[in-house]
């Protein structure tokens, strides 16, 4: 069965980002503001488009290799929302360093819809094509400044790890295929399910490179070593996009590939996502203790984050999806407020990145200083913040699952990590500034970022909501 229409949103945003196109190649360029506002149009409809469709049966399309489920529409609106936060954020920047072209909203709208092709993918063969959207466009962003040596060097690092990664991917998915005959997700797991994969060996090299694949694109130890480059190369904008919205993308191809198609509670996959977990958060918060630049230290800090939620997922059941999925919709939520800062902190000429950058904040901008710190305290896990709740929930899942030493490392890695936070906050409330000159943005930057510093309190004094969307999303996706 074809049924074309389970694409629309997909579809409408295609078509509205090939009319963005032709309507910029007949704009001046002091009219940049027009592409920008067409974009967030663009996203914001898509996400009503999504929201209309919530609620329904798990439907399948396209000969069955492409589904709506309420999973699929809860990552999509997710994507979609954080996207045009991220263009709010990006605008100052983008400004203040002469990158005001409307290539970086084209490229970032390109990724959003590779990223909803992943989230609705019901075929290993879509998976790939979303993720290959995804990832050539994240290179070009990446590369985005040409005039900077550092965003080139990053950018080619990405590309040649990142095809390498996906070479992994491709070749897993292959001998999926060879074996089960089938590349619907439905099909391969009917397959895997009769087997024993410990004693199959194509199936069990299948494994290694799929989880190696998927490892790559969260940033998981031992595939992390572009992280920390590419987050401090790239320009901050396109840095804060790619440390927030893929992530959610990342959690939609785990989901679809491992939990849908074999069950990630399977021996097999749950030792090798363990060790890559545990590693994760064992060695992301150790590294980034060491880092004074700030975008290195988010960086690091994502790759320990990447392992709380790779570890949720581990214990296969729903309360671990779901935790999985609350933890990244609101860690990507947080790292796009830190990102926003630094952005704030920038101006033309000078890029903030290290740790002296914000040094007595609260003296330049105390509102500012205040929402930074509860950015920190939500990525930290100190409570009322959303980030405790979240890191909570995904230890109670490891405890629930058998996992009793892997959860109480993972707290005790927790309170290790919480000192190089905690440091960024004693050196913008108790040291001198470097620079006095007052910081300012625009009303739509000043609205979104005091939401989102509230939210962090929000969320972390009543998370039902989110997390109730989160649960009731898996349950209705039967996962």
């Amino acid at each position: 069965m074809v049924n074309i229409a389970i694409a629309t949103p997909e579809i409408f945003l295609l078509c509205t980002i090939c009319l963005i196109l032709l309507i910029d190649l007949f704009l001046k360029e002091d009219c940049r503001m027009v592409t920008y506002l067409l974009s967030q149009v663009a996203l914001l409809a898509t996400a009503l488009l999504v929201y209309s469709r919530l609620g329904g049966e798990k439907i399948t399309g396209l000969n069955d290799m492409y589904v709506r489920d309420d999973l699929g529409s809860v990552l999509k609106i997710s994507i979609l929302l954080l996207a045009a936060g991220v263009f709010v954020y990006a605008r100052k920047y983008l400004k203040d360093k002469n990158l005001w072209k409307s290539e970086f909203f084209l490229l970032a709208l390109f990724a959003v819809l590779g990223m909803m092709v992943m989230a609705s993918a019901n075929s290993l063969l879509v998976i790939y094509l979303g993720l290959e959207l995804l990832a050539l466009s994240m290179y070009t962003l990446v590369a985005f400044n040409r005039d900077d040596g550092r965003s080139s060097e990053a950018a080619m690092k990405y590309f040649v790890l990142g095809a390498i990664a996906s070479g992994l991917l491709l070749y897993g998915f292959s001998i999926l295929y060879g074996l089960s005959g089938r590349l619907d997700i439905a099909g391969v797991a009917a397959y895997v399910s009769g087997q024993q994969v410990m004693t199959n060996l194509p199936l069990l090299f299948a494994l290694v490179f799929v989880v190696a694949g998927i490892a790559f694109k969260f940033g998981a130890v031992p595939f992390h070593m572009w992280v920390p480059d590419v987050y401090q190369g790239a320009p901050t904008a396109v840095t804060m996009f790619l440390g927030s919205v893929p992530k959610v993308a990342a959690l939609a191809m785990l989901l679809r590939v491992l939990a849908e198609s074999v069950g990630l509670a399977n021996p097999a996959w749950a030792q090798m996502l363990l060790v890559f977990g545990l590693l994760s958060v064992f060695l992301g918060n150790l590294i980034a203790i060491a880092q004074f630049n700030l975008k290195r230290m988010f960086a690091y800090s994502t790759i320990a984050h990447m392992g709380f939620i790779l570890l949720g997922a581990l214990s296969g059941s729903t309360e671990g999806y779901s935790a999985a999925l609350f933890y990244t919709i609101t860690y990507a939520m947080t790292a796009a407020g830190g990102f926003a800062i630094l952005v704030l902190l920038g101006k033309e000429g000078f890029e903030a990145e290290t740790l002296d950058d914000i040094k007595g904040l609260n003296e330049r901008n105390p509102w500012y200083a205040f929402i930074m710190m509860l950015l920190l305290f939500s990525m930290a896990g100190i409570p009322p913040t959303v980030g405790f709740y979240a890191k909570l929930s995904i230890i109670q899942a490891v405890m629930q699952a058998g996992y009793l030493w892997p959860a109480v490392f993972m707290v005790v890695m927790s309170v290790i990590g919480a000192f190089y936070y905690l440091r960024a906050i004693k050196m913008m409330y108790f040291d001198k500034p470097d620079n006095s000159d007052p910081i300012n943005a625009e009303l739509d930057f000043n609205v979104l970022i005091s939401v989102n510093g509230v939210l962090m309190v929000v969320l972390g004094i009543f998370p039902s909501a989110l997390m109730g969307i989160c649960s009731a999303a898996m349950v209705a996706s039967h996962l």
